[in-house]
């Protein structure tokens, strides 16, 4: 009862997660759209990559090993020792912050100020909104392992908001406007969590779900008379992940490590690198991340980390298994999608979401090759995610040569990979890196359940019939976008799209004849509002 009750709860995490990502993300996406009309490539270059990345560096290096190590526990643990733990985020992302800040400003090259005015304000204002953030760590953690859906995207939608009013209205501001709209984000997204946990803890529905705090206060960290101010294993599973950070977040945001210190691209050319990659990502960001935090619970919950399945309630296991299959089925789908229609229709998608600037470059063929890694992030996510829950801590630590080992590469693949072909070296060297990294989770998987009769990654294997129709579908938008877009008016693009829908609504009933159990699941832990359903499903 308990792993189904894991089960169902990081199913309703992870749905609730999804829609409100969508909901706020669309309102994001609409007004970036708004946004690269009024500001240049190379001002969206310096922010985007530049700025952003001293921001996603300096949160991921002081929370990311937290996180990992914080999200697999359970409800019995004590939360004080844990909450002291976490916050000590605050304190490593003031070091990061400013160790990351004199490199920006000192070791790197400096926008010119007569095209990108006010570069080191920007640096500063970025650094301070990642310190901000990592406030609010302790109630996200929290946030996660009760199952309490909170809507952090209201603080994106909220930045882009005054950043399409102060770009309208005082476009002159430049770099201080993305800057404002920076520290705005932070302060509200960590005024989100203080506000819900201020009506939340004490409620009835905080007793009901046997919520370890009683006042806002305990949120705060204190000296814990006789036993230890903090978990001492989970600081040293902290430490193990520790390790794995900077590696990891030179895999994650390799591309623009290298943009930043090699110059390879210029601030314009970077600028439309972005606008591909959040464009290509978003499926990425509302949906796989989602369920890729969310059954990182639910595995974590599960199974016991380290433990030969064999030694395990055998009940827990072949759910997991039979979970583990049904998300890898769900998601290899949906990247075979994005990957047939993405070539098709990338032009057209740019057309529309940036003019003719975006789309008359080397946009569409960027976008083409991210559609193909988009199907490798999906895979990628789910079955690191099984891997890292069901890794012993002596697994993780040797996992830290494995990813030395893919940083040097890819930073090597990116480098000579982009002097060859421009900014598709990038997607590119992404695309081996990412193939790697599942070969390693694949074997790791086939080799946790020999010993059992479940064989989870039959789940990557796609009836005949479906993959004929993806085959059928390629073809004829291909055709169709060669003799109908993207300059041959509404007319012939409106029938572009009519006939990318009858392919796409082909595909979707193939999927439903040929995978029932799939659609059965998605019904039962995704769609339901009756959770009797879920228990009832195998």
């Amino acid at each position: 009862m308990r792993a189904r009750e894991a089960l169902t709860n990081a199913a309703t995490l992870a749905s609730y997660s999804a829609g409100l990502q969508v909901m706020f993300r669309v309102l994001t996406f609409i007004l970036n759209g708004y946004t690269l009309r009024y500001v240049s490539k190379e001002t969206i270059g310096v922010v985007n990559v530049r700025l952003t990345l001293l921001y996603s560096t300096v949160v991921f290096l002081a929370r990311e090993a937290f996180r990992k190590a914080c999200l697999n526990v359970g409800v019995e643990r004590k939360w004080s020792q844990i909450i002291n733990l976490l916050w000590l985020t605050v304190p490593l992302g003031v070091f990061w912050a400013l160790i990351m800040a004199w490199v920006w400003l000192n070791l790197v090259a400096i926008p010119d100020p007569a095209v990108i005015p006010h570069y080191e304000v920007g640096v500063v204002a970025f650094g301070f909104s990642a310190v901000v953030e990592l406030l609010a760590e302790p109630m996200w953690v929290l946030a996660q392992v009760h199952m309490l859906v909170i809507a952090e995207s209201l603080a994106i939608a909220v930045k882009c908001v005054l950043t399409v009013v102060c770009i309208t209205l005082v476009p002159h501001w430049g770099l201080y406007v993305f800057s404002l709209a920076q520290i705005l984000h932070s302060f509200t997204l960590l005024a989100c969590y203080l506000l819900y946990f201020m009506k939340f803890i004490g409620s009835r529905e905080a007793q009901r779900k046997s919520f370890p705090l009683t006042s806002l206060t305990d949120l705060l960290p204190k000296p814990l008379p006789r036993q230890h101010v903090i978990d001492l294993q989970l600081a040293k599973l902290t430490w193990t992940f520790y390790k794995q950070s900077m590696l990891k977040q030179i895999l994650t945001e390799g591309e623009r490590y290298v943009m930043t210190f090699l110059n390879v691209l210029n601030f314009g050319e970077q600028g439309i690198y972005d606008i591909v990659n959040n464009l290509g990502s978003l499926v990425a960001r509302f949906l796989f991340l989602p369920i890729e935090e969310s059954f990182y619970i639910f595995f974590g919950n599960v199974l016991e980390r380290g433990k030969d399945p064999r030694h395990q309630r055998e009940e827990d296991v072949g759910l997991a298994a039979l979970v583990l299959k049904m998300l890898l089925k769900m998601v290899f789908l949906i990247g075979m999608t994005i990957s047939v229609f993405g070539y098709s229709y990338s032009q057209l998608a740019l057309d529309i979401y940036g003019g003719s600037w975006l789309s008359s470059g080397p946009g569409p063929g960027l976008l083409r090759c991210y559609c193909v890694y988009v199907l490798l992030l999906a895979v990628n996510g789910v079955t690191e995610c099984f891997t890292f829950a069901a890794m012993s801590n002596q697994e993780v630590s040797r996992y830290n040569f494995v990813m030395l080992a893919l940083s040097l590469s890819f930073l090597g693949l990116s480098y000579c990979l982009t002097w060859w072909q421009g900014a598709i070296g990038f997607i590119l060297a992404n695309c081996l890196n990412m193939g790697l990294r599942i070969t390693h989770s694949l074997w790791y998987i086939r080799r946790y359940f020999r010993s059992t009769e479940h064989q989870p990654l039959r789940g990557l294997q796609l009836a005949t019939p479906l993959l004929l129709v993806y085959l059928t579908s390629g073809v004829v938008t291909v055709i169709s976008q060669a003799a109908l877009c993207c300059d041959q008016g509404l007319f012939s693009r409106s029938l572009h799209v009519l006939f990318g829908a009858i392919c796409l609504l082909a595909v979707v009933v193939a999927i439903v004849s040929t995978e029932p159990k799939l659609v059965q699941f998605i019904r039962a832990h995704f769609l339901s509002r009756d959770k009797t359903e879920i228990v009832k499903w195998e």
